[in-house]
């Protein structure tokens, strides 16, 4: 067995919900990998990852308060804007951008990192994401291919992952949960009956693959794709489960703080996501992954807590202001909190050196919404704003509000600078106009 820091490895959790849940296959539920970590700069002369961590709040923000009314380098922060001045040389803001093809009101988020046309319609399938390609390429290098956290995420429902086989991977909605996988290690007898669960686990996998094939000679055309689709979900488990036998007896990572307290209610969701960047940023620190998504969903919150501003209506229904005035206030509130707690993550990966660079320098956090206008539906001139990586910040890139600029060219860009050779993404023309590398 190769028990090499370096082994590819599996999320053992995020596959059974993801993956094992299309399957029904609830035994897979033992499939939590355990994490070491890798120390970066003085103790080893290896280069610093390249990471991403992409957030989308799936009822955008008040456009007019985003968007910097000059383009260039020398533009006034807009409203929402001056809560991160301090890192303004840091970031890019876009204008003008969507994905092309992307329309379906409230079920384009499933395509926010997919950029795969028309969600909303009849026989759509998904294709996958952005952060499900970085963990093909890149994923045999960390204990999590990826993580896929949610706030107050629709269980199941809802996701920014999605496999190849345009399978959901559902999102992880509690910090502690997060913080126990990453950090708590089993027992010896804990760990061996995860062991044999595995290896049981491949059995089933087996027998499960054998059926299917067998199933495929008497079907149907279309549902022989249903099952091509299937089989090929199977395939990836197998393989997964292989690698995830060579990280059992592997340490965990010591993190740099405690476990955090779940907030008990989905109000707290500001509290919620605030957490998040935390377990993210801890996730990072100790290399357990190098592709995080985040999928803050506002559609799915009630009546939220903003500490200072008496928030007295649900957070859909705030997003439908119709210009009033009382609904606008709570909701500038609202977006200016999102804000400032961006801030404090970047200041936080600001805060934390590898080597001669920051976190920041090594990790780009790509924040939007796959709604340009909640109040009226629409989904293009998406507000997007790009942070660190390995590029040249300080800028606003505007397009053409009209005619958008594709999105997509961004994700070609991201996944080069995650060291990935890629010259397309799903509707992508290129890399992005305007975003030269540092």
């Amino acid at each position: 067995m190769n028990t090499s820091p370096f082994a590819k490895r599996i999320n053992r959790r995020q596959m059974l919900r993801g993956v094992g849940v299309a399957l029904a296959l609830p035994m897979l539920e033992a499939m939590i990998p355990v994490f070491t970590r890798r120390v970066w700069g003085a103790t080893t002369d290896a280069k610093a990852p390249r990471r991403m961590l992409a957030i989308c709040n799936n009822l955008g923000i008040l456009p007019d308060h985003f968007f910097p009314s000059l383009a260039g380098s020398n533009y006034d922060l807009s409203p929402y804007l001056q809560e991160l001045a301090e890192h303004r040389s840091d970031f890019t803001v876009l204008s003008g951008v969507s994905h092309p093809g992307v329309d379906g009101s409230h079920s384009s988020d499933v395509s926010y990192l997919t950029a795969a046309p028309h969600p909303g319609g009849g026989g759509f399938r998904n294709s996958i994401s952005l952060d499900q390609l970085i963990a093909e390429k890149i994923g045999n290098l960390t204990r999590f291919p990826s993580l896929t956290l949610g706030v107050n995420a629709k269980e199941g429902r809802r996701s920014l992952s999605w496999t190849d086989a345009g399978v959901l991977i559902p999102c992880e909605d509690k910090a502690s949960d997060v913080y126990k996988q990453l950090f708590l290690q089993g027992s010896e007898e804990e760990i061996d009956r995860q062991m044999r669960k595995l290896h049981l686990g491949e059995s089933i996998m087996d027998t499960v693959a054998d059926q299917s094939r067998a199933l495929h000679r008497r079907l149907g055309s279309s549902d022989r794709e249903r099952m091509d689709q299937y089989t090929t979900a199977v395939r990836e488990v197998e393989k997964r489960m292989v690698k995830a036998r060579e990280w059992e007896r592997l340490p965990k990572p010591t993190p740099s703080m405690e476990m955090p307290k779940d907030p008990e209610s989905p109000t707290d969701y500001m509290e919620k996501t605030r957490l998040m960047y935390q377990m993210a940023r801890l996730a990072f620190e100790t290399d357990s992954t190098r592709s995080i998504t985040l999928l803050l969903d506002s559609n799915n919150s009630p009546t939220i807590n903003v500490k200072g501003t008496d928030i007295s209506d649900g957070y859909h229904n705030l997003s439908h202001h119709g210009k009033s005035e009382k609904k606008l206030q709570q909701l500038t509130a609202i977006d200016r909190r999102h804000m400032q707690l961006l801030s404090q993550l970047l200041t936080d990966l600001k805060n934390s050196t590898e080597g001669d660079a920051t976190m920041l320098n090594n990790t780009m956090v790509l924040f939007g919404s796959n709604f340009g206008d909640a109040n009226k539906h629409t989904t293009d001139n998406m507000p997007i704003l790009l942070a660190g990586g390995g590029f040249k910040h300080g800028k606003h890139l505007a397009f053409d509000r009209d005619q958008n600029y594709p999105l997509p060219n961004l994700f070609v860009s991201m996944l080069q600078d995650m060291g990935i050779e890629a010259d397309r993404f799903a509707s992508s023309t290129g890399t992005m106009t305007g975003l030269d590398v540092a």
